[in-house]
């Protein structure tokens, strides 16, 4: 049986004073037992010296360099031991009790691994939030979405996603995983830099018949692009290669034919971009494209390396469920 001691909630900070500021009094208030540290990605802003002055109990890890979401993750964790992990972003406020639900179900289920609780809008708490809302799903061809979130499309919190469910992958706003299962399977890709790395890591744990969950009954509350903004061509193009990525990597057959309908779909996405006069958007899916080129032989070589399951997907098409069949909720 876990205990609240067990878990070390870990906030990965790179000039983020401001939400440090804003988020981390409800992380102290409703974490009592839990050990909070805070991994500093290279920060070059007040974030030191407001965490030493305001929070001097809480373990501070400085990093020497910002390697990302991914590198600044594996790097900060090496030395955390306590055996429940909660990634948890500089832009959460999170809830009393939230941690309670999430250990009983690590203590009663064996098999469970990652889990992530209900995501809602920092902004809008009556609705879900972008970022992995009630748990992430796959299609065929590696897009993702959640229930209560479906491409731009963000369902209202009526309760109806108050229950526990396998999901595929977990938010990486706030993610619990079991710290052996965190270094048995190697940490996130630290080729990914930012985005998706959670999906990847997710889908690799599933391949290994481990179960990443929701659990409804713990709450949060996600403020989102607190880091790269969602008009950020940059986060366009990560949340585009890292997919690809994911993909090849994960997939566990017809490799290069779903890859290329991928491509296809990715090349209707760059023109409705263009279409609506954001080119720099568009050049980044062609650069997204271009770096999966390059990168493509290293990738079908740790594709072989990784084990791989059947049946990670429930539609084989969510673009046509969602922009031809006008399918909008889970």
């Amino acid at each position: 049986m876990y205990k609240t001691k067990d878990v070390a909630v870990v906030i990965l900070n790179w000039n983020g004073v401001a939400l440090l500021e804003q988020f981390m009094p409800s992380v102290i208030k409703c974490s009592s037992d839990a050990t909070i540290y805070v991994i500093d990605n290279a920060s070059t802003d007040n974030s030191i010296p407001f965490l030493k002055t305001h929070y001097p109990h809480i373990k501070l890890i400085e990093l020497q360099i910002n390697g990302g979401y991914a590198k600044g993750y594996n790097d900060g964790l090496q030395a955390i031991t306590e055996p429940i992990l909660c990634l948890l972003n500089n832009d959460v406020e999170v809830t009393d009790n939230w941690l309670t639900p999430v250990i009983e179900v690590f203590s009663g289920d064996s098999t469970t691994v990652i889990i992530q609780p209900k995501l809602l809008d920092y902004k809008d708490k009556t609705s879900f939030e972008y970022a992995g809302a009630a748990g992430g799903f796959i299609d065929k061809y590696g897009y993702p979405y959640c229930r209560g979130r479906i491409f731009n499309t963000i369902e209202k919190d009526k309760g109806q996603y108050d229950d526990q469910k396998n999901i595929l992958w977990a938010s990486g706003a706030c993610f619990f995983i079991k710290n052996e299962t965190f270094k048995s399977l190697g940490g996130f890709d630290e080729t990914y830099f930012a985005h998706m790395e959670e999906i990847d890591l997710c889908w690799r744990a599933y391949n290994q018949n481990l179960t990443v969950k929701y659990v409804g009954t713990s709450t949060v509350y996600h403020l989102g692009g607190g880091t790269l903004s969602n008009t950020s061509p940059k986060k366009t193009y990560l949340n585009f290669r890292n997919s690809l990525y994911t993909l090849i990597k994960n997939t566990d057959s017809h490799v290069l034919g779903r890859t290329l309908i991928r491509m296809l779909l990715d090349g209707v996405a760059a023109l409705r971009f263009l279409i609506k006069l954001q080119p720099k958007h568009f050049l980044a899916i062609l650069k997204a494209h271009g770096s999966l080129y390059i990168n493509l032989s290293r990738l079908l070589k740790l594709r072989k390396e990784l084990p791989k399951r059947p049946n990670y997907y429930s539609v084989n098409s969510i673009v046509w469920l969602y922009f031809i069949k006008r399918k909008t909720h889970f």
